[in-house]
């Protein structure tokens, strides 16, 4: 039996959970998670496990073998910081690995941690995502545009509302967008060397008031990175566009022709009055083409989709993460892949704030 400690029991903390559930011979057996209201849904949910008063608490347990950091994004760097002083276990990071440029430091010292560390980009692991990765070479004969394009929901209400402001989340760009940096990097295996952007907030949670304060997090915007090898990336981000049939569209274009996949927003925020949702697939379009379109249905397993809200990502995330802890595996996300996604994430925040490109020389 491989046994989690968690940290972080809100949202995405009951996603772990049920997605952990799903794993042969595992158990999440204790967790911190200082708001009652969502330490009680988690209890619900693994209800042998044991709520713990404090981080110290959870980490002076004989009972762990790995532990999974689902907390508020402001909270990772403290969080590994004394994690890693006082345990040496396996640890799986949400993303952003950290929302403020000095704390860069602290996350490259990680370095020495004498466990694994893996950092959670679980779009890598969404089946049409790795389904476009697989085919991507053949089918566009080498990659010369690369294009990102979320069009969802505002972002979600969390606990005491922390997400409404840069200050806590790093900024969309940062607590959003890192994922697709990270796919950026991954799909064109090459570093970014300039970013610029434009973007703001246009439309959501503009009446709200938290404290007397409102919300300055951005909710749509355009981002353009060049890479050294050539090739340039586009994001395109939209937050108030969840009627949207496909949330995700990821397509490459080179020479020899263009792959896209195309990726549903979460089942429980789709209108069943619309019919089922719609399939997740890869459409493959050469520039000569004998058969035309060549489309690859990948369907994701009902179970996945209803543990959570990530396409089934999260499951396959962790299958791969299970072999790290019981295995000795290498991590397949790094704390590099993580600092990476954030810096390119920050790069474009500064580039939209100042309508100049930054340089990641």
């Amino acid at each position: 039996m491989t046994r989690y400690g968690l940290v972080g029991a809100g949202m995405m903390g009951q996603e772990h959970i049920r997605n952990i559930a799903l794993l042969p011979d595992t158990a999440v057996t204790a967790f911190y998670e200082p708001d009652d209201h969502m330490a009680a849904k988690a209890l619900a949910l693994v209800p042998d496990a044991v709520r713990c008063d404090s981080l110290d608490a959870l980490l002076a347990r004989d009972d762990l073998d790995a532990l999974v950091i689902a907390s508020p994004n402001f909270c990772h760097v403290g969080q590994l910081k004394e994690i890693t002083a006082k345990v040496t276990l396996p640890i799986l990071c949400e993303k952003p690995l950290y929302t403020a440029p000095e704390d860069a430091a602290v996350v490259a010292a990680l370095q020495s941690y004498g466990a694994p560390i893996w950092v959670a980009m679980e779009y890598r692991y969404m089946p049409p995502v790795a389904k476009f990765r697989e085919m991507v070479e053949g089918a566009t004969g080498g990659i010369k545009m690369l294009t990102i394009r979320e069009h969802r929901f505002p972002f979600l209400e969390k606990v005491g509302d922390w997400n409404r402001f840069n200050r806590n989340s790093g900024g969309t760009f940062v607590e959003k967008c890192c994922h697709f940096f990270d796919l950026m990097r991954l799909i064109l295996d090459d570093e970014p060397i300039r970013i610029m952007a434009s973007a703001g907030q246009s439309v959501n949670h503009l009446d709200e008031r938290y404290a007397g304060e409102t919300p300055d997090i951005w909710d749509n915007g355009y981002v353009i990175v060049d890479f050294k090898g050539g090739a340039r990336a586009l994001l395109e981000l939209c937050m108030f566009a969840e009627g949207s049939e496909y949330q995700e569209e990821i397509s490459a274009v080179g020479p020899a022709g263009k792959i896209e996949a195309l990726v549903p927003g979460p089942t429980r925020f789709w209108n069943p009055d619309l019919g089922p949702a719609p399939m997740p697939k890869v459409v493959v379009s050469p520039r000569a083409p004998t058969t035309g379109q060549v489309v690859h249905d990948t369907p994701v397993d009902k179970d996945l989709l209803t543990a959570g809200d990530h396409h089934g990502s999260t499951y396959y995330q962790h299958v791969q993460f299970l072999d790290v802890v019981r295995n000795g595996a290498s991590p397949e996300v790094t704390l590099n892949d993580g600092a990476m996604a954030v810096r390119m994430g920050m790069a474009a925040q500064e580039s939209a704030r100042t309508g100049r490109a930054v340089d990641l020389n």
